[in-house]
């Protein structure tokens, strides 16, 4: 059975998004010599992609307008709107808990959920995802959109691996 994965970075106090949306915030403070790349590990033991319309359309106007940075996976666009789809990136206006429940039964290397808040918490409140990927910026935005809010339940993690760099810490959790 699939996995499926939240690999996401947050402000030190649990923004994923300034009040305006933005995320310029993203970045840690130096160059480690190391020039440690997680996302290029990460992205190996993925296959699929599942965001909301707000994080696509932040991809492609604003964090890469030219180029769909995920081109070596099949995205799926939970949307509400009509658009056309292709064969890298399909828009669904599916109950994204639905559609997670169908992508782990099928064959395939593990699920990224890539943003947004909103289905990010749905997934949540089902705990339906399996591994927690967070990068913690060392930046304190005071307000904007919460990585987690408005949870059913308390569900309890078990740390796997920590690191540190640039000032960033990564924290990768699983459940209990």
């Amino acid at each position: 059975m699939r996995k499926i994965s939240l690999f996401i970075a947050m402000s030190l106090d649990g923004y994923i998004a300034d009040s305006k949306g933005g995320v310029d915030w993203l970045n840690g403070h130096g160059n480690d010599d190391g020039n440690i790349d997680t996302y290029s590990e990460f992205a190996k033991t993925i296959d699929t992609v599942l965001m909301g319309w707000n994080t696509y359309h932040q991809v492609v106007t604003e964090l890469s307008p030219k180029e769909w940075v995920y081109k070596e996976f099949t995205t799926y666009v939970i949307t509400h709107n009509e658009h056309t789809s292709s064969e890298q990136i399909r828009f669904v206006n599916i109950n994204p808990v639905e559609l997670v429940k169908r992508l782990k039964e099928e064959n395939g290397k593990d699920v990224w959920i890539c943003g947004g808040a909103n289905l990010i918490q749905q997934l949540v409140n089902e705990d339906l995802i399996d591994y927690y990927y967070i990068t913690v910026i060392p930046t304190l935005l005071g307000s904007g959109i919460r990585l987690f809010e408005n949870g059913k339940y308390e569900i309890k993690l078990r740390l796997l691996n920590t690191q540190s760099y640039n000032g960033m810490t990564d924290l990768i959790y699983t459940r209990r």
